[in-house]
């Protein structure tokens, strides 16, 4: 491909590997702009300077985010700008649920150059893509549940970490700057969105996805 005018944002703490995914990009495309960062923070600093980032190729394991909330956080905040994961977990059930939740494609760390390109290639193309042994057409009891947690707004997922970390109103009031009535707004919308009926409900469903790893994100303008 020799498009000189794609944009791609790199995220993921581990240099080497930045650099890896850099060199390929590089060995892809003519005038290719690269942008990297280390941490979920640099990441949404980046991509609201920046509005014309074409792919961000993300990694699950970052500071500041565990599991997928970090995918959640990014499909919510900037849902025009596709996400590829680029993750050293080669679960298959990991893998659907990226797709569920709205990921343009999973490409395994162990994959070769000419794979991330080819995956790369094809996300660009306005397709998406896993590993050919991957079958992302299965459901299963959590299916629904993911597609219902990508439908939250960038603060309701923020709301939902902190409720996640045991944060009571009061104190998810203080974190956001935000009044408790405001909070309790989101918290409603929140059990909506989800279909249950309690916090503690909400936090459960959240476990099953994340297996109870949330951390807090950045502050949301």
């Amino acid at each position: 491909m020799s498009d000189t005018g794609y944009r791609f944002l790199i995220a993921d703490d581990h240099p080497l590997f930045r650099g890896a995914l850099r060199q390929a990009l590089e060995g892809m495309f003519a005038g290719v702009a690269i942008l990297e960062a280390g941490t979920i923070d640099e990441l949404s600093d980046l991509l609201g300077r920046e509005d014309d980032v074409d792919l961000v190729l993300l990694d699950l394991a970052m500071p500041g985010v565990r599991g997928f909330s970090g995918l959640l956080y990014l499909r919510a905040q900037f849902p025009a700008v596709p996400v590829m994961i680029v993750s050293a977990n080669e679960d298959r059930v990991a893998i659907r649920r990226a797709m569920e939740i709205g990921a343009s494609g999973f490409i395994p760390k162990s994959r070769g150059s000419e794979v991330i390109r080819e995956a790369i290639a094809k996300v660009l193309e306005g397709g998406t893509w896993t590993p050919p042994d991957i079958d992302v057409t299965l459901r299963d009891e959590n299916s629904k549940l993911a597609e219902r947690l990508a439908t939250l707004t960038p603060q309701q997922v923020r709301v939902l970490m902190m409720l996640s970390g045991g944060l009571l109103n009061k104190q998810i009031a203080y974190e956001l700057n935000v009044s408790e009535a405001t909070v309790k707004a989101h918290v409603s919308a929140i059990l909506q969105k989800l279909d249950v009926d309690s916090r503690t409900q909400a936090v459960i469903a959240a476990a099953k996805i994340e297996s109870g790893q949330w951390q807090a994100l950045g502050e949301v303008e």
